[in-house]
């Protein structure tokens, strides 16, 4: 009996079917991670992540707009919103790192004048 020397595994194809895997996992998983609202967050050394599904997401992006749970608020109608928010709610704060710091300001303002002290600034871990 004689063994040929084509008897072995050919292991291109599946090779070829991972990279593509691969390449699919990588493309969704960037659009999972960014949201709806596209912001640069600023990284901090000591930033810890938040679990906490009750919780009031306020986004400031590059353009100074203000988003309330990804509904954009305009500035007359930022103090009504954050008045209805319980107090005891945590509200996560997320701003681009291009938007002035004055709109930024502007938010801890109106939420300090609510005795609302509950709040977490998000940013990324270096």
């Amino acid at each position: 009996m004689r063994l040929d020397r084509k008897d072995g595994l050919n292991i291109v194809p599946f090779i070829d079917i991972m990279l593509v895997l691969l390449a699919i996992v990588l493309s969704i998983s960037t659009f999972i991670a960014q949201g709806n609202i596209p912001i640069d967050l600023p990284s901090s050394n000591s930033a810890k992540q938040e679990k906490d599904d009750k919780k009031v997401s306020i986004v400031i992006d590059k353009d100074n707009k203000i988003f309330i749970d990804e509904t954009e608020v305009y500035d007359e109608e930022l103090k009504d919103k954050l008045s209805n928010v319980d107090p005891k709610m945590l509200i996560e704060l997320r701003s681009d790192k291009e938007s002035k710091f004055d709109t930024f300001v502007k938010v801890i303002d109106i939420l300090k004048e609510k005795q609302h002290e509950n709040f977490a600034i998000t940013t990324i871990t270096k």
